[in-house]
């Protein structure tokens, strides 16, 4: 896995680029400075079916399940989506303002679209999430660091902290621990 700073796209096995066109540009000026974790599956708790692609690309059937009728007036995307067997989607340039965090905050700013990267894990709050998806997601975080060091470990939120009267993903199944384990170990041996 790579990242091509210069276009904000990740490259290598395991990766498919699927543009959404739910996106615009970031504000003039703004840099990217804190990571959200989130949690999708389509229809809740039904992993693979590809209906998150759907969903992102605004092609999800409001027909198919009366839980996409719900959400079939919804434009939203994030950059990055992890499957539960560790595959990864992208939507948008990471450079790009993708709309995932919507009314949310951090550190005394509204409007964490701005400023922030997303990436959805496939999951629900409360099933826990494959060895395979937190494996990929250290990858990418790691990736992502890099390019943008102003994300230390205390920003790298969950939707739920920037969001806490809407969202509860990725929920109390998400390991925060091992994953914030797993990066800290990552930068001791650096």
């Amino acid at each position: 896995m790579q990242l091509d700073y210069a276009t904000g796209w990740f490259h290598g096995i395991g990766i498919t680029h699927c543009p959404s066109p739910n996106f615009n540009a970031r504000p003039e000026g703004e840099s990217i400075s804190l990571l959200v974790i989130h949690n999708i599956s389509l229809p809740p708790a039904c992993f693979g079916t590809g209906k998150v692609q759907q969903f992102f690309q605004n092609r999800l059937a409001p027909d198919e399940h009366p839980y996409f009728a719900s959400i079939n007036h919804l434009t939203v995307s994030a950059h990055l989506f992890v499957e539960r067997d560790g595959a990864v989607t992208q939507f948008v340039s990471l450079h790009d303002r993708a709309w995932h965090a919507g009314v949310s905050s951090f550190d005394g700013r509204e409007g964490c679209n701005d400023f922030s990267i997303g990436i959805e894990l496939e999951g629900t709050d409360d099933l826990p999430y494959t060895d395979a998806q937190y494996a990929v997601l250290e990858q990418l975080t790691r990736h992502i660091r890099s390019a943008w060091p102003a994300i230390d470990l205390n920003r790298i939120q969950g939707h739920s902290d920037i969001a806490p009267q809407r969202k509860t993903d990725p929920g109390p199944a998400f390991d925060w621990s091992r994953y914030r384990q797993a990066l800290q170990h990552n930068e001791d041996k650096a």
